[in-house]
């Protein structure tokens, strides 16, 4: 059986690679896709916590996180690709159109 601290080191560093894919990309198309990245690596963080305890909670909650982040990739990708039908390209820049 493969230890915990692995599947707690491997939910860091892809925590870490999806904060720095927002901090440094200008695509939303890229910056959504890191954070669901981090999203992802939280909830194994959290199976493997769950993992460690021997309790199901933790599978349970990821379960309820996986469900409302299926929710934010609908949202979220209908508003990209609107934006990209109104602009014809993709930057954070032009987010502000979404203003009142």
């Amino acid at each position: 059986m493969v230890p915990d601290v692995y599947y707690l080191a491997l939910s860091a560093v892809l925590f870490a690679l999806g904060v720095l894919g927002v901090i440094v990309r200008r695509n939303p198309l890229v910056i959504f896709m890191s954070v669901e990245l981090a999203l992802n690596a939280a909830n194994l963080a959290l199976v493997a916590f769950g993992l460690r305890h021997g309790s199901a909670d933790g599978q349970v909650l990821v379960l309820f996180v996986m469900a409302v982040a299926a929710a934010e990739v609908a949202v979220g990708l209908a508003i990209i690709v609107a934006i990209f039908r109104l602009r014809e390209r993709l930057s954070v820049d032009d987010l502000s159109l979404l203003r009142w």
